[in-house]
């Protein structure tokens, strides 16, 4: 592209993968990402210590970064289900997204995203009904705030083995809660188009009505590989399924499908983490060197 990425995008990245909380003190972290001029968004997800959290707040408010709250966490670090079909436990789920509403905008985010929880054949329908119900109470909640509530995209049998699923399912749901909101949208990753046995064009062009924001990573799917799964690894790790090819792949798709908004840039983030001993500040630079190369060739 002879044009700057910036031009179309808000292109952030995830505070808490990014630099793994037990690895990094979160100012340092906000610090960090919010001097680097790379950088037009930001994700941030729950902070459970008020002052701490205060503290970010200052950070972020004088950034000039576009503030994102990833609800993600929540979920996954408690086993809470927004689709359990057990419904305390649903109520639980839909508890603590209807917190992350309040926490998003006390930091200055238009929304949150979170996932679907995992789910059993059997009871696939009904977990499909919990979720609607869990959802449509959240974005009744974020509507009173003029916020946004997307849904990520995950896999479904791999490793998070999430309801929602593969793209034609997340189409599905997507459609059927437009029906009753119009605050709710998808989040799509290209980093979990290989654990859905997708690639870009499919994904794109399924979901694409419901599509509010992207994310980029990679992801390895050979068995018995280090980073198996959901793990996003840099790009370049062995084994893995997307490099630079890859992403300049989507970003043509998302080009061709008229993703490309100069007037209000869709964020665009990296979703990317360092395994093992690596360095996340050197994840980071390599993550933004593929990002620049593979802007570069796309046409």
């Amino acid at each position: 592209m002879n044009e700057s990425i910036h031009k179309y995008f808000k292109v952030g990245t995830i505070q808490w993968m990014t630099h793994p909380p037990k690895d990094y003190e979160l100012l340092d972290s906000l610090k960090t990402i919010a001097c680097d001029d790379f950088f037009d968004a930001i994700e941030v997800t729950q902070v459970k210590d008020d002052a701490l959290r205060e503290q970010a707040k200052k950070i972020l408010d004088q950034s000039h970064l576009k503030v994102c709250y990833g609800a993600q966490p929540r979920l996954l670090g408690t086993g809470l289900n927004p689709n359990d079909i057990d419904e305390e436990g649903r109520k639980k789920a839909e508890a603590t997204l209807l917190e992350a509403i309040d926490e998003a905008e006390y930091l200055g985010a238009g929304g949150i995203a979170f996932l679907a929880g995992k789910w059993e054949e059997e009871t696939k329908d009904q977990a499909y009904a919990q979720l609607l119900k869990t959802t449509r109470a959240v974005c009744d909640y974020a509507a009173t705030k003029g916020m946004m509530v997307e849904l990520e995209v995950f896999d479904f049998d791999m490793d998070k083995a999430a309801l929602i699923g593969p793209a034609p399912y997340a189409a599905q749901f997507a459609a059927d809660m437009r029906k009753t909101n119009n605050n709710f949208g998808l989040m799509v990753d290209l980093s979990h188009f290989p654990t859905t046995y997708e690639v870009s064009k499919f994904v794109v062009q399924t979901v694409r009505p419901y599509i509010t924001h992207f994310h980029i990573g990679n992801a390895v799917v050979k068995e018995g590989c280090d980073a198996y799964g959901d793990k996003h690894p840099r790009f370049g790790f062995p084994n893995s399924a997307n490099d630079v090819e890859e992403l300049r792949d989507f970003f043509c798709v998302l080009k061709e499908e008229g993703f490309f908004n100069a007037e209000n840039p869709y964020v665009l983030s990296m979703e990317v983490t360092p395994f093992g001993d690596e360095d996340g500040d050197i994840i980071l630079a390599n993550t933004k060197r593929v990002i620049n190369r593979a802007w570069a060739l796309a046409e």
